[in-house]
């Protein structure tokens, strides 16, 4: 018998099959769009960063940024939508749903999306020669885990909020920074050191530190310290998205 949560996953694909094409345009144009600019645009002026081609270097990250805000945006425009316009979920714990089956669905299909966002870059950097081999496709669950714990972390924002408005000081105040500070743009070595610790208590930052030496054909070290760090950061957010999303309901 199959988890019930993958019912949840399966009623998102479902809907999420109808609007495919105008889906994937938005998850995958903007990032493909920066790549292409910055990486082109400053690459000429920057050269090489970190030892590589600055084209290079940015495409892991973008690839990374891609997934983490694909997971952030389903897991909270669209879950709440589900949640308090469409009642979706009121009408799937009328069902032998839980609500963890319902969190853990809604996470599960956030990590999916963040997937079907970063895979396409990957194919388009792999054509542009930006990937070294075929060891990149071991970012892929890299990518699914990250997207795991943007998309718990994006829950616990959705549970508590009143209005849609809500969802833009999230954007703003904590996914923004993280974009801009994580190693995507440039290197970590670069920023006061204060701004480096931070950096590497986030799960972003871990990421990108994996998923860059995979698709640039460089040696992975500290592979389960980079993992731990996503994976407790997963495990906290969706033990709070329980906790905050049963109250909600039992108001």
């Amino acid at each position: 018998m199959r988890p019930r949560f993958l019912s949840v996953w399966r009623r998102n694909a479902l809907v999420w099959r109808k609007l495919m094409w105008s889906s994937l345009i938005g998850n995958f144009g903007e990032p493909l769009f920066y790549l292409l600019a910055l990486g082109y645009g400053l690459g000429r002026l920057v050269g090489e960063l970190d030892g590589m081609p600055y084209l290079v270097f940015l495409a892991s990250g973008t690839v990374c940024t891609s997934a983490m805000l694909a997971a952030a945006f389903e897991c909270t425009y669209s879950s709440y939508t589900r949640l308090e316009h469409q009642q979706t979920w009121a009408a799937q714990l009328m069902t032998p749903l839980s609500v963890g089956d319902v969190v853990l669905g809604e996470v599960a299909w956030g990590a999916t999306k963040a997937m079907l966002s970063a895979s396409p870059i990957i194919v388009v950097a792999a054509a542009l020669g930006l990937v070294a081999d075929a060891w990149a496709l071991l970012a892929l669950p890299v990518l699914f885990l990250l997207g795991m714990c943007f998309a718990a972390v994006s829950l616990c924002v959705t549970a508590i909020a009143r209005k849609y408005d809500t969802f833009v000081y999230y954007m703003t105040l904590a996914l923004t920074p993280t974009t801009l500070l994580s190693g995507v743009y440039f290197p970590l070595d670069g920023l006061p050191q204060v701004i480096q610790t931070t950096m590497w208590c986030l799960p972003l930052t871990h990421a990108i530190a994996l998923v860059r030496p995979l698709m640039t054909g460089r040696p992975v070290t500290n592979v389960g310290l980079h993992l731990l760090v996503m994976a407790l950061y997963t495990s906290a957010a969706l033990g709070l998205a329980l906790v905050l999303c049963k109250r909600r309901m039992q108001r």
